[in-house]
């Protein structure tokens, strides 16, 4: 796999500098820099990073919504850097997809560690996301075929298994899946009661 794609989003030019050194010279790439909420949005919608290193407290748009308005967006998540640590803050980054906190003056032998676990996180949030998509596919494709296998029981007069062995068959035999085989036979079906409608 190639280098993991960073953004660093900090309104301090010499510490976003530094921070961008570190990585680089960690073996990131950094694909984009910027100063605010608002170009952290605009530049992760055009450069997809893996993972933006976003401080809190900039003008305009702080570091955590701009990270909740990016991950809801595209699903990035973000490493918040801060000279703060109060309480409420680290309340409002947990509900806002943010994988790390750190407290200023950032320190190589904080950021390298912290950046690796946002990474490895992020890496099996998505993986998550995959299987729970995947799953949920899976139940909507049983659905649409006991469905069509209700209708076949209708129209052929045959019990269920018969139906599914109807479907099946079909499936092999036209190198259809069982879902695609299944949403023809509703879609004939509604035809039909829209052309006895008319």
């Amino acid at each position: 796999m190639g280098k993991h794609r960073l953004m660093v989003v900090e309104d301090e030019s010499i510490l976003r500098m530094d921070i961008k050194e570190m990585l680089i010279e960690n073996g990131y790439e950094v694909v984009a820099e910027a100063n605010s909420g608002d170009k952290a949005i605009e530049l992760a919608a055009t450069r997809k990073p893996d993972l933006i290193v976003m401080d809190i407290k900039m003008p305009k748009m702080n570091g955590i919504k701009a990270s909740r308005i990016i991950y809801q967006a595209f699903q990035i998540p973000a490493l918040l850097l801060t000279a703060y640590s109060e309480r409420d803050l680290v309340e409002e980054a947990k509900n806002a997809h943010i994988l790390g906190y750190l407290v200023k003056p950032v320190t190589e032998r904080d950021l390298i560690p912290a950046v690796e676990i946002a990474l490895a996180q992020a890496n099996r949030l998505k993986a998550m996301a995959n299987d729970i998509k995947k799953m949920e596919e899976k139940i909507q494709d049983q659905k649409i075929i006991q469905r069509a296998k209700g209708i076949l029981m209708e129209v052929y007069q045959v019990s269920e298994e018969q139906a599914f062995k109807m479907l099946r068959s079909y499936s092999m035999n036209h190198g259809m899946t069982m879902r695609k085989v299944a949403d023809s036979i509703l879609l004939n079906r509604k035809l039909e009661s829209d052309a006895t409608a008319i």
